[in-house]
């Protein structure tokens, strides 16, 4: 990995474990949070450790991250991966379809192909969600997303990405989660986030 990458900031949380009568371990899922916005980096980073999750938030510019995420996999090895930025139509309430009408979706749409590399390389059973502000949802989960922004191409709130991890890191791993489970905790429900659903990634170890 570049130096250049090295010096990007790097927020790290540490695992979530509760012991219940000393028997059972309950581990929930590791989250990587890939962020081309420095701010919201920091404000994704206080959200998840005021959680409790288990996460590392990465600021990496929206067009680099196609470039670095699979080296940020193979190093920390998540369940969940979340890739978010600023996004935008260029021209609104037209060219919905057309990839260049959007600030930057190609790049989360190559970020998540490279993770779907990953994921058949090393059979990680990655959940993504991908995704910003009226992002080309329909392109995102036919990339290989399992939730993404932005079906009714407006803006969402930048909680909204975390809230979806959450409840995949804190749902156990044989309880399939659809937006139905999610979306009264989003700020705009199924209208800024949707997708074809994922097994929850949290795991109880017997000791």
């Amino acid at each position: 990995m570049s130096n250049k990458l090295n010096k990007e900031n790097n927020y790290k949380i540490g695992i979530i474990t509760k012991n219940k009568k000393n028997t059972e371990k309950i581990i929930s899922g590791k989250i990587l949070h890939l962020d081309g916005d420095r701010k919201y980096s920091e404000k994704s980073y206080n959200y998840y450790k005021k959680l409790g999750l288990n996460a590392i938030v990465k600021n990496i510019p929206e067009y680099k991250q196609p470039k670095y995420v699979y080296q940020l996999l193979k190093i920390y090895t998540p369940d969940i991966l979340v890739i978010t930025g600023h996004d935008a139509m260029i021209k609104k309430n037209v060219g919905y379809n057309d990839i260049y009408n959007y600030r930057n979706s190609r790049h989360f749409i190559e970020t998540v192909k490279e993770a779907r590399r990953y994921d058949a390389d090393t059979n990680a059973n990655l959940v993504i969600f991908a995704g910003a502000c009226q992002s080309y949802f329909e392109a995102l989960i036919s990339a290989g997303a399992n939730f993404a922004s932005s079906p009714s191409r407006i803006l969402i709130d930048y909680l909204d990405p975390i809230i979806v991890a959450e409840k995949i890191a804190l749902t156990e791993n044989y309880k399939f989660i659809t937006i139905d489970d999610i979306a009264q905790e989003l700020r705009d429900g199924k209208n800024g986030i949707n997708g074809i659903g994922a097994n929850g990634k949290l795991r109880k170890i017997i000791l």
